[in-house]
């Protein structure tokens, strides 16, 4: 499959919570999505608001210690916010009991993914976050057809 991609502007931390908003409308019910970006891009600010959305009431803890923290959402589901930041070797994954995830989680939130390689699911959709001026920018990339229908859907909803 060829990849869409759409870039989005996001003036503030409310533009990004936002998107993370309308994230959470339209997604499909599993998908992996992969966050990238450098120290301080937005990826846990859109996560959390993703997961907020998504009827996350309780603390939503930065996964950055613990690597891996799961939520149940609003619908009954349950979804999985990982920041592998921290991982030396993709190996380590091992211990995070990752074929219980896929199992019980229809929504993955991944950060740092590359840390991972080869051992993690592939992205449905890649969102990646950079600084662009006093805001930021992310490019949301298509990377399954449930992405590319993921992607049609939000663009639609703007």
């Amino acid at each position: 499959m060829s990849a869409e991609s759409n870039t989005v502007m996001l003036a503030d931390a409310a533009a990004t919570e936002a998107l993370g908003r309308r994230l959470a409308e339209t997604r499909p019910s599993r998908a992996v999505v992969h966050l990238r970006g450098d120290l301080g891009a937005g990826k846990s600010t859109l996560a959390r608001a993703l997961l907020r959305a998504l009827g996350v009431a309780g603390a939503i803890r930065s996964p950055t210690y613990t690597l891996v923290e799961r939520y149940a959402l609003a619908a009954g589901e349950e979804a999985a916010h990982l920041d592998l930041y921290r991982l030396a070797d993709a190996a380590e994954l091992d211990f995070l009991g990752l074929d219980e995830l896929e199992a019980a989680c229809g929504l993955w939130l991944m950060e740092w993914p590359e840390r991972g390689a080869g051992a993690l699911p592939p992205a449905d959709l890649e969102i990646a976050l950079a600084v662009a001026g006093s805001g930021r920018r992310a490019v949301l990339t298509a990377r399954s057809p449930e992405g590319a229908g993921w992607l049609d859907r939000l663009e639609r909803s703007a």
